[in-house]
């Protein structure tokens, strides 16, 4: 008779799919996901700025020299986070993590 022991039951995902019962510990794949992580982060920060920024312009709130200089700075962003993605090996889609019942955490461009 087998007991049930929750050391030997696999995690599951919410979704019903089995978690394998290690953590990834290749440092390659360590490094990767880390820098997933945080390039997701600053996606999320850079197109939620772009987004502000798009209010502002729309009411009018900023000089025309400003609203050039913020453009200037998030297309510079934008191009910093594609290179960065590319040296990586990621793309856009990697970046948009799936929450669960949530949905993705970015939005569709």
């Amino acid at each position: 008779m087998n007991a049930y022991h929750p050391r030997h039951a696999a995690a599951e995902d919410g979704r019903g799919h089995r978690l394998p019962h290690r953590m990834e510990t290749d440092s390659d794949q360590v490094q990767r996901d880390l820098v997933r992580l945080v390039l997701t982060v600053v996606e999320l920060v850079r197109q939620l700025m772009e987004r502000q920024a798009l209010r502002r312009v729309d009411a009018g709130d900023l000089p025309d020299e400003k609203v050039e200089e913020l453009g200037l700075a998030l297309m510079r962003l934008e191009e910093a986070m594609t290179e960065l993605r590319e040296r990586f090996g990621l793309d856009a889609r990697d970046l948009n993590l799936d929450l669960g019942p949530l949905g993705p955490l970015l939005p569709p461009d």
